[in-house]
């Protein structure tokens, strides 16, 4: 038998465990099967929830209304990994299409290029060709760039530059896009920047960004679901699992047993041989999320099932992390999206005529806004299920604890209802707001750990993917550490995934290494026009 026999057989011995259903987990159970050449029936997916997808959950009806989470961006000159799994995967529209050729098409049709970027009082589109620096802001951001990430330790971005800093355009449209907070880790921001230099001179247009066809939920996740269905890995839903039996030995740490809760809340618990692997999502940005309606606000929850797995084994295993340094902080943390179902075409054209953007364009942020709101209007549909008469439009603020210009109560307090009466006074539409509320459904969302991967950290508060000593506990997605790449991205999960199951199962190839855009003279060069314009 050759070697490569050999190790087939082995993999076919084995049995692999994902513990939550987010797409770092159908990530890695794909290079499992894709690149591993592990049977699909090894493969097990435990899943609190009936859904699987995690942060890129889309769902709804035309009549209810339509859920959207969040929505992901894209960038084609980075993402390795992501392009790496999406162009193995068959659209659901067309078998002989994958999705990141769908993507190519979609995005080819549907050119990003932001018309009203930033939206001021009485509705006017703000110029933001020059990001507002003074001497001193890029002066700081050179210091960071040159600083080595492990000398800034917990430190803060407000700790970092000057209180005028967050008053210029470029934080605007830098907050708003990747949703920073001042008091956000000033690594992390510095490994955005270096990630993502080649979109710091168009930051301001976000031609750089490109999308899905539809929601990801639809356009990524159901493709997904449905090629490891084919490949018969196996899904389990309403599995909570709260511990795990890791066992230390001369030649490390073993999990030995899974220990969850079922549908009727029953404790069990799965057997793990020691030759078998277990892959934990350990953190989630949408743990805890919790949805409200047109009557009633969403709940803020202070804990999520993730966390409180990892915390768990942190205190037995405290090398394996500091979850409190990310999961202890809602309040710094939190923020609020809204979905929008809109069945009459009316406030759809309002919306285009205000801010000049057709559907499937750019995100718009009012900066007058105390919630700081802004709103996404994606080509349509949105939802594979959406019919041609009902739009869906998405938006969010970042200051859900403030009151409203308009309505006067925190957004976090807020009924759909409300959410849309304070969109319209920002569009100056609340003369029609009691037609539009009559034809429209606004779902609020709040994720009291939506940025919880921002809070300042230090080296070793994020577990390595495979823990020193570990024989076969993994962990993946956005708690995870992995050099140089930057957390809240698709990528960042995918990657975390691959590079597991690589390392574990010793795959003959190579991970997809990062893209080094930042030593790019080019790059460097447009970088250095648009901080002085």
């Amino acid at each position: 038998m050759s070697d490569s026999d050999t190790q087939k057989a082995a993999v076919a011995e084995r049995e692999a465990y994902f513990v939550g259903g987010g797409i770092a987990s159908l990530a890695g159970a794909a290079f499992l099967v894709r690149d591993a050449g592990m049977p699909g029936e090894n493969v097990h997916i435990l899943e609190k929830r009936e859904v699987f997808g995690g942060a890129l959950d889309g769902r709804g009806v035309p009549e209810e209304g339509y859920i959207l989470p969040g929505g992901r961006m894209f960038n084609f000159p980075t993402y390795e990994c992501t392009w790496n799994l999406l162009d193995s995967i068959p659209s659901l529209e067309d078998p002989d299409t994958s999705i990141k050729a769908e993507m190519d098409e979609f995005n080819e049709r549907h050119d990003t290029y932001a018309e009203a970027r930033l939206v001021g009082s009485d509705q006017e589109i703000l110029d933001v060709s020059s990001y507002g620096f003074e001497t001193e802001h890029r002066l700081s951001m050179i210091r960071l760039l040159l600083t080595p990430e492990a000398k800034l330790g917990d430190t803060r971005i407000e700790e970092w530059f000057s209180e005028s800093f967050f008053d210029t355009t470029f934080w605007y449209l830098w907050a708003t896009t990747f949703a920073f907070q001042p008091w956000h880790s000033v690594a992390e921001m510095r490994r955005y920047m270096q990630r993502f230099t080649q979109e710091f001179p168009r930051l301001h247009t976000l031609s750089g960004v490109a999308r899905t066809k539809y929601n990801q939920y639809d356009s990524i996740v159901r493709p997904l679901r449905r090629w490891l269905d084919d490949r018969d890995v196996d899904f389990r839903t309403n599995h909570t699992v709260t511990d795990l039996d890791v066992v230390p030995g001369r030649s490390g740490k073993t999990v030995e047993a899974i220990r969850y809760k079922g549908a009727d809340s029953t404790a069990k618990e799965i057997t793990v041989d020691p030759a078998d692997f277990v892959f934990v999502t350990n953190g989630s940005m949408t743990d805890g999320l919790s949805l409200g309606s047109m009557t009633e606000a969403p709940d803020l929850k202070s804990s999520g099932t993730s966390f409180e797995l990892w915390k768990s084994l942190a205190e037995d295993h405290p090398e394996l992390g500091t979850p409190e340094a990310f999961a202890d902080h809602i309040p710094e943390s939190k923020w609020e999206s809204f979905t929008l179902t809109l069945r009459e075409p009316d406030f759809l054209e309002h919306i285009v005529e205000v801010t000049r953007e057709e559907p499937g364009n750019a995100l718009v942020t009012f900066t007058e806004s105390n919630w700081l709101m802004s709103i996404v209007t994606a080509a349509q549909p949105h939802f594979a299920n959406q019919p041609d008469d009902v739009k869906v439009v998405w938006g969010y603020g970042l200051f859900p604890e403030e009151k409203g210009n308009y309505v006067e109560k925190k957004m976090e307090d807020c009924t759909g209802e409300e959410l849309l009466e304070e969109l319209c006074y920002h569009l100056d539409y609340t003369e029609h707001f009691d037609e539009l509320r009559e034809t429209s459904t606004c779902v609020p969302c709040m994720m009291p750990f939506i940025t919880s991967q921002f809070m300042p950290r230090v080296p070793g508060d994020r577990p390595d993917v495979i823990p020193a000593g570990s024989n076969n506990l993994a962990f993946i997605g956005q708690f995870a550490e992995v050099p140089d790449d930057v957390v809240f991205t698709v990528e960042y999960s995918v990657r975390s995934a691959m590079v597991a199951v690589y390392e574990f199962l010793d795959v003959e190839k190579e991970v997809p290494p990062i893209s080094t855009h930042q030593y790019e003279p080019d790059v460097l060069l447009d970088t250095a026009k648009a901080a002085f314009r």
